[in-house]
């Protein structure tokens, strides 16, 4: 089977990972700290790191264009810094390619959200080169899965959903 590696961050990783998970096509996911200053991060030191999700899929089953654009249908990608309660560098929204061709996709993605007019603002989305994942504490795995009602600031809006692509597109 072949697979791809998508990391992302939305917010606090804990509401994104249990929704990503449950996509078909979607093989595994882990959550850590991206994007950031601090070797080694940790929850108590994670430096400029964003809490992060990193998701290894089957392209064959799904594409990073349909994890992107759920990835903007579960967090607001128009707040800077920020996901509901939670404000922080830590919170920020940002895709981490991992190659051209990635990025294109993130940037026509972005470009379809913002054309779109169905966010209440413009996506203010970091799109930067993936770097190194921390890889979070075992407490912070799976989070939500063995606390069903924990925190979470993401949830599927059913208004954020970009219209379907054609052929030619």
């Amino acid at each position: 089977m072949i697979t791809e590696t998508a990391t992302l961050a939305g917010g606090c990783f804990w509401g994104m990972q249990d929704l990503i998970r449950k996509m078909d096509g979607v093989i595994s996911t882990r959550v850590g700290y991206t994007g950031g200053d601090v070797e080694n991060a940790t929850y108590k030191n994670h430096g400029t790191h964003a809490e992060g999700i990193e998701v290894v899929y089957n392209p064959e089953k799904i594409s990073y264009r349909r994890l992107l654009e759920f990835f903007f249908q579960i967090h607001d990608p128009t707040t800077e810094n920020r996901q509901g309660n939670d404000r922080g560098m830590s919170y920020r929204s940002a895709i981490y390619y991992a190659d051209e061709a990635q990025k294109a996709v993130a940037l026509d993605t972005i470009a379809d959200v913002n054309a779109s007019g169905l966010w209440p603002d413009r996506v203010v989305t970091e799109l930067e080169p993936v770097g190194a994942f921390w890889e979070a504490e075992p407490e912070h795995q799976d989070y939500l899965e063995g606390i069903p009602n924990g925190y979470t600031c993401h949830f599927i809006r059913p208004d954020w959903v970009l219209p379907k692509r054609t052929a030619a597109e």
